[in-house]
């Protein structure tokens, strides 16, 4: 069980640039072709305790947020943290496949971000599953910003990327436990550029786009197809 009072501190600890992905993904987003419209409807899927929904509110104060999370005790921490911000933000514990069922969230939303959510969905239709739920809650042409653990291009790599992953914990001053780490670092499962282009494909996104690398977590902008 993640704690959501330590997420974000232990979260910069273990990923390179974890503290500027919420700034860029929303930055982005903003001025997508349909999200920089004012008063856009923006979905954030896995919205955690909330980095993207403060960041949001901090560079589009005049979005109109529709956070999802299926822990209460996320979405709960993200509440605490944006009450008193006046934002529009609609709450809903769900995941993304129970909120594309919902008729009244087809079609809805100009833009969404998923941050660190794939990576945790194994690849048995899970993936494409969210994928696609996705792609069916957002207008054509509306955009997403997809963040995630990846494989490496090159295989022979792996070990590098690996150590290099360590001693950048180390230098950041991770001190956290294995039981700890075990809901950060165990029971991912990752894809390469390859895998991940035909899942978006067959969810009914265009190709993937890469907008941000650090060792294996890269950042993807993700357009529906018309």
């Amino acid at each position: 069980m993640v704690n959501p009072a330590g997420y974000d501190h232990l979260q910069r600890q273990l990923i390179p640039g974890y503290g500027s992905l919420a700034r860029l993904g929303v930055a982005l987003l903003a001025v997508s072709p349909l999200a920089e419209a004012p008063g856009a409807e923006v979905l954030v899927a896995g919205c955690g305790t909330g980095a993207e929904l403060q960041e949001a509110v901090a560079q589009r104060p005049d979005w109109r947020l529709t956070a999802i999370d299926p822990s209460e005790a996320m979405l709960d921490e993200a509440r605490s943290r944006l009450e008193g911000a006046g934002a529009s933000i609609h709450w809903r514990q769900s995941t993304a496949e129970a909120l594309a069922d919902d008729p009244g969230c087809q079609g809805r939303f100009a833009g969404a971000l998923s941050v660190l959510v794939l990576q945790s969905l194994p690849d048995d239709g899970s993936k494409l599953g969210f994928l696609t739920a996705l792609a069916r809650s957002l207008q054509p042409g509306g955009q997403l910003v997809l963040v995630d653990l990846m494989q490496p291009s090159l295989p022979s790599l792996q070990e590098q990327l690996t150590a290099a992953w360590l001693a950048f914990q180390r230098a950041s001053g991770l001190q956290a436990s294995d039981a700890d780490l075990a809901p950060f670092t165990h029971g991912l499962h990752p894809v390469g550029l390859a895998r991940l282009t035909s899942l978006v494909n067959a969810a009914g996104f265009g190709d993937p786009a890469r907008i941000f690398q650090a060792l294996g977590y890269e950042g993807f902008l993700l357009q529906r197809r018309g």
